[in-house]
């Protein structure tokens, strides 16, 4: 089962950094390369723990739907969503947010099972893998990059 983790600092104190993380129309934005929108469930503004949201993307060149929902939240320090329909046989995406000095680390961490068995663990391992990995980190630029002009802040 592939495990991704992404770590990143943001010039910007934590309680923007997570609810930026949680606000749909934010997660549009920094999604803009798969054409991602919320189609179901919340659609817009932040995600609270129990809510549940259903995307449509374009991966790989085909049009595909993934309904997550937010099981744990922790303001504003962790939540959790995990999906419960789509193209995985599961996923579990942990959003943790700590407290710099500075600012704040953002760090995902994307647990993954692919459907298909071995042939899945094949494609994971010759495709699947990196594109989840680039998804993770250009998201989570993009979120950066919101967060620090948001705040016009330099913390230095």
């Amino acid at each position: 089962m592939p495990v991704i983790e992404h770590k990143l600092f943001i010039n910007a104190p934590i309680e923007v950094c997570f609810d930026l993380a949680r606000d749909v129309n934010v997660h549009t934005q920094t999604t803009f390369k798969t054409k991602e929108r919320a189609v179901g469930g919340v659609t817009k503004g932040l995600l609270e723990e129990g809510d549940s949201v259903t995307w449509e993307a374009v991966h790989f060149g085909i049009k595909q739907r993934l309904t997550a929902r937010v099981i744990f939240m922790e303001k504003p320090h962790s939540f959790v969503d995990v999906m419960v329909k789509g193209a995985f046989k599961s996923f579990i995406h942990i959003h943790q947010f700590i407290e710099e000095e500075k600012g704040t680390t953002m760090i995902d961490h994307f647990q993954y099972k692919s459907r298909f068995g071995p042939l899945g663990i094949l494609i994971d391992k010759l495709l699947l893998e990196e594109y989840m990995k680039r998804f993770i980190e250009i998201r989570a630029i993009e979120l950066k990059k919101i967060a620090e002009i948001k705040t016009n802040q330099t913390f230095d």
